[in-house]
This record gives structure tokens, sequence and C-alpha cells, in this order.
């Protein structure tokens, strides 16, 4: 019963991973791959456009641009074409790869360190500093690359298989930080970059090599034994010498996430005090040293006291070996701010901030005494117009921003809407803007009769 379900499991398994239809013929592949191990002419031109396009992307710390040169650049042709020659022992194709990849890193390098010589901006963006410091998931990402690299080459449907290799394994992005680390004499960039480099040629290869071996590719050559034995041992050797740097930068690297988490961790926990909080806090594993920096802002407390308090309890914690680094900007005392160094900076925007509110709710209350005055003046004057001016059986007063259609010019006209119920000539129309004047303080009113039609009236009163 087992040895059925193993069986029937197994043929499943297979249906689904078998290759065999999907693959081209061996010698079609070889020569796909061959064709792109050539660095000449319009591939030489394209590669110097993207290396120009990858640094315009480094040096503008956008992701976009660099993903773009990376689809541009050819570079993957003479890498896979290493894997493929110590894979099928061709080694003319290996000498020919190389000579191509050395051609083409060192017209990058070149190309790049000429744009950041001359680029007015200097600085290194977090596109450009993450690729200065590789670790082992640099290799993963390499050999993965690579497999997926070989497969596709080897089928016959390519899809867009390759143009994710490319973004995937990033081979134009390290160079141009290479060219950085020349251009602006910084050494440990170039290094760094170049590595992070070595690293993706040497494990795409690796993975194509694999590939090349577990697809059984015909061997051009059928070397003897003791040959074969030698080459194998190259091979591991600078795997192994390749990796290794990479295994101690991934867990110095692990190590600093691990003491940079511990830390804020103890400084959120143990840093906590009635009336002074925790404005900042710093925390770094640089070279070996570990140093945490603590800004406080309230009260007052002894730096002292705190810092020697502090340090027992980091030992507690197992956090030993640690700068640790306190400081106080803002102490209350006797009602009185002593504001220093940054903390001025955040006082005064926050000040500014406040007095643009203060003006804004000024303006806004402005408004609203104007509304509430006009709602409300026509019913106290109500009694003196009906003494003063008995034609007058109703009133509104009102503010209105007229705007000239033809000039565009707004003016701001106070209105007085009236209904009569007898004649109002245009004399006592004069005394009655005069006694509105001086008795509401407005300036400018213009007089409008309102007419309201019995039909109208009618209809509002039935809704």
């Amino acid at each position: 019963m087992t040895g059925n379900l193993y069986s029937a499991v197994k043929a499943y398994l297979k249906n689904y991973f078998d290759m065999s239809a999907d693959l081209d013929d061996h010698a079609t592949a070889v020569q796909s791959i061959i064709d792109g191990v050539s660095f000449k002419g319009t591939n030489i031109v394209i590669l110097i456009i993207a290396t120009f396009i990858a640094s315009l992307g480094l040096n503008t710390n956008s992701a976009a641009v660099i993903i773009g040169a990376m689809l541009v650049s050819p570079l993957m042709g003479p890498i896979i074409g290493i894997g493929l020659g110590v894979g099928i022992y061709d080694f003319d194709l290996i000498k020919r790869s190389f000579r191509n990849l050395a051609m083409a890193a060192g017209f990058s390098v070149i190309a790049s360190t000429v744009y950041f010589a001359v680029s007015p901006v200097s600085s290194g963006h977090s596109e450009l500093l993450a690729r200065t410091s590789p670790t082992i998931y640099d290799v993963f990402i390499g050999f993965f690359g690579g497999a997926a690299g070989i497969v596709a080459l080897s089928s016959k449907h390519k899809g867009n298989v390759l143009p994710g290799v490319a973004i995937a394994t990033a081979l134009m992005p390290p160079l141009c930080t290479a060219g950085y680390g020349l251009g602006t004499l910084n050494l440990q960039y170039f290094f760094g970059a170049f590595y992070l480099f070595l690293i993706n040629c040497i494990f795409i290869a690796f993975a194509t090599t694999l590939g090349v071996k577990f697809l059984k590719f015909p061997r051009k050559t059928d070397l003897d034994p003791v040959m074969s034995k030698k080459m194998k041992r190259i091979i591991y050797a600078i795997i192994i010498l390749t990796m290794a740097p990479s295994i101690w930068l991934t867990i110095n690297m692990w190590r600093e996430n691990a003491f940079v988490s511990r830390a804020e961790s103890f400084v959120e926990k143990e840093f906590v005090f009635p009336n002074t909080k925790i404005i900042s806090k710093e925390v770094k594993f640089a070279h070996g040293e570990k140093f945490i920096k603590v800004s406080l802002i309230g009260d007052k407390l002894d730096t002292d006291s705190l810092r020697t308090a502090m340090q027992a309890k980091l030992v507690k914690e197992g956090i030993d070996d640690v700068q640790l680094e306190i400081e106080q900007g803002v102490v209350f005392a006797r009602e009185k701010v002593s504001v220093s160094g940054v903390f001025n900076e955040i006082y005064a925007t926050n000040m500014a901030k406040i007095n643009a509110q203060i003006h804004q709710i000024d303006s806004l209350n402005a408004v609203i005494s104007k509304n509430i005055f006009h709602n409300t003046i026509s019913t106290q004057i109500a009694p003196e117009i009906k003494a003063i001016f008995p034609q007058i059986s109703d009133i509104a007063l009102s503010s209105s921003v007229f705007c000239n259609v033809a000039t565009n010019q707004t003016d701001t006209v106070n209105i007085a809407m009236l209904r009569l119920s007898a004649n109002f000539p245009a004399a006592e129309r004069k005394k009655f803007c005069d006694y509105l004047e001086a008795r509401t303080s407005l300036r400018n009113i213009r007089i409008v009769e309102a007419t309201f039609e019995p039909e109208y009236k009618a209809n509002t009163s039935a809704e």
C-alpha cells in the first residue's frame, strides 16, 4: 500500500516537473549562449550607455532608473558563457568569456568613474551605499539567479526570465558604485562594491555550470580524471574564498541587528521618568564598537548618577562594552524654559505654527462676527425704522462681493433689501441710506427693493 502511494506521488510530481518537452536542443542552447558572449560594436555602446543610466540612478537615488539600467545592460552574456564553458569543458569559450567580461567591467568602471568625478552631487545615497557591504544573501541571489538563467536559456520559451535575472542579480549597480569609489577616492566603497560584483559573477557562473551538468549538455572535451579533479578543486577553492568574507559580513550584520534591537528595547524600558521624556535615541554598532546616545527633555536629572545606574543595568541585561551618552537639552525651572541646540529649532518651528493658527482663528472669528452682526442688526433697528420710515414693511441687511464681468475686479457692497408697503421716493431713499450708515457704521450701502409674486408665496406656503 505504501509503495503504491509513493509511486503515485512520484509520478504526479514528475508530470509537473518534467522539462523534456520545454527544453530546446543542446546545440541551439549552446549557440545562443555563445552569441551573447561577444562584446563588440553595439554591445559596448549599449553597455556604456547603461553605465551612465545606472550612475544617474545612483546619483539621484532613483530605484526605477537603476532597474532600467539593469535591463539595458548586456553583462549577463559573458558570465553565463564562463559557466557553460566550465560545464562542457570548452576552454576556448572560458578564455573568450573571461576576456569579454574583463573588458565589459573595465569599460563600466571607467565610464562611471568619469561620471562621478565630474558630477556636482558627490554624496552617497541609500541606493549606492547598499552596494558596498555584500552578505551571504547576495551569494544566494547570484546562485539562484544563475540557475534561473540557464534554465531559461535552455528552454524553447525564454519569456521574461532573463530580464528578471538581470534585475535580481544587479550586476551594473555594483560596477557603478565601484566607479563612484574611484571618482571620490573612497577605496572602501570601491572594494566593497567590486566584491559584490565578483560574488554575483562567480555564483551566476557556478549555478550555470551545475545547470549544464544537470541538463546533461554534451562535453566538448573529455578530460582525464586527474585534470578533472584538479579543475574541480580550483572551482571549489574560488567559491569558498569568495563566499568566506560574505559569511563574516553576514555574521557582523546579525550581531549588529541583534544589538540594535536589544539596545532600543532597553532604552524604551529603562529610561522612563515622571517628568522627563525621551526626545531622541541613537543606537550604532560599527567597527566592533557599540554606542547608545539618548536625548532627554523635561526635569533635569543628575547625569553622572543616571549614567552609572544605566551602565550597571546594561551589564545585567548582557549588553556590555557600550559607550553610553546622555544629553539633557530642555530644563524646566521656576517656570522658565532654557532651550538649546536642536531644541531651539523645534521650539521656533512650533511657535511659528501656533502663531499661524492664531492668525487663522482670528480671521475666522472676524468672519463669524460679521455674519452675526448682519443677522441681528435688522431686528435691533426694526422699531426705529417703523417709526421713522413707515413705508418699509420688511428689511434684510447683508454683505455681498460683486465681480465685474469685464475687468474681473471685485467690490464688497452692503445691501439693504426692502419690502415696501407704500411709495418710497428718491429723497426718502437718500435719507434712509444716511440713517443706516449712521446707525450701523456700514458704508457703501445699496438699497434693493424686493417684490414677491402672490403665486410664488402661495407655492412656498403650500410646500
